[in-house]
């Protein structure tokens, strides 16, 4: 199985085998971040992401390849992300994917990108077990979901407005941080005081499994006026360690409560967000108290890569839950909800 994911600034190629027994093993990957490109404009701009991974795709691939050791006469099935991301992004990976496969009359099978984030925990050496509560947490994402199997997806909650990574970006970027904000205000705020500023914990105690963020970047546009136009070095560790605080605080406590409302004794963390140390470890201290166990992706998978597309499109062959086709004809889906997926 050879995944590609292009849905937004990552270019991810990776090898998976699989079988119809044991779970799909990890044989190579490869990816390229665009985090430098996108730094000068604050953002991503998705004209220029587009055009890189056409440059980038099939070297990846080769590299891919080379590393496992295989050729592509090797492959049975290509996979690529269908959607949700940037149309143009999308579409370079799944046109990319449909004419490798065409050539080589192999069939191909479109993958939900947020299954994919969904799914990479299997990859880990410490692979969880059906069913779960998940905890999607990425750039544009944050949603809870109950997993009862592959292509068994309820979802319990998610964000009204703003995710997570987002609270994460633009709270570093009001502190002029720089792009990507979220690593960078994680990074600042382990010199930082979590109390030394009073910021809003939204939707915490709204009794229902829903997030909400622009609240939070706006009291920390707040806070941030107020120390003026030169802030210390402390008083901006004490703002990023406030304002991470404020974000896992609320992960934490609704995902505890996603696991009681359904019984379940087991969390799958995924996503960029999924790899911020500070969240980690309070849930990991949360559920150890409670005797609950919670699943990470190892942390070269939380970006968006390859292998999560690889390793969703084997999974969901394997379940029953999907057939490859040679039907070459390809569209992609930049809004997809990820409990419509079929």
């Amino acid at each position: 199985m050879l995944g590609i994911e292009s849905s937004c600034d990552e270019t991810g190629v990776a090898l998976v085998r699989f079988d119809g027994a044991a779970l799909p093993v990890l044989r190579a990957h490869a990816l390229h971040t665009q985090v430098q490109m996108h730094a000068a404009y604050g953002g991503v701009v998705p004209e220029l992401a587009s055009r890189d991974h056409i440059r980038r795709v099939l070297p990846l691939t080769t590299t891919v390849l080379a590393q496992a050791g295989a050729s592509l006469s090797e492959l049975d099935v290509v996979a690529y992300t269908r959607g949700p991301g940037l149309a143009g992004a999308l579409l370079v990976g799944a046109g990319v994917a449909c004419a490798l496969a065409a050539a080589l009359d192999k069939p191909v099978l479109g993958v939900h990108h947020l299954e994919g984030h969904l799914l990479s925990p299997f990859l880990s050496t410490d692979a969880p077990q059906f069913p779960f509560v998940a905890l999607l947490v990425s750039g544009g994402h944050t949603q809870l979901m109950r997993v009862d199997a592959v292509g068994q997806y309820t979802l319990l909650g998610e964000t009204i407005d703003d995710a997570a990574g987002e609270a994460f970006d633009k709270s570093a970027k009001l502190m002029g941080l720089g792009y990507p904000g979220g690593p960078a205000l994680s990074r600042l705020a382990t010199g930082g005081r979590a109390d030394a500023f009073a910021l809003p914990r939204p939707l915490l105690h709204s009794g229902n499994l829903d997030f909400s963020f622009a609240g939070l970047k706006t009291a920390v546009l707040t806070q941030h006026r107020r120390l003026g136009a030169s802030p210390s070095a402390e008083q901006l560790a004490g703002l990023a360690a406030s304002t991470q605080a404020a974000i896992v605080e609320v992960l934490v406590k609704k995902s505890l409560a996603a696991l009681k409302a359904t019984g379940l004794k087991r969390l799958v963390v995924s996503g960029g967000v999924g790899a911020n140390a500070e969240l980690r470890k309070r849930l990991n201290d949360a559920t150890m108290r409670r005797g609950w166990q919670v699943h990470y992706p190892e942390l070269d998978l939380c970006t968006d890569n390859g292998a999560m597309i690889a390793m969703a499109a084997a999974m969901r062959l394997q379940a029953g839950a999907a057939q490859a086709s040679r039907h070459y004809a390809f569209d992609v889906r930049p809004r997809w909800p990820l409990d419509q997926i079929s």
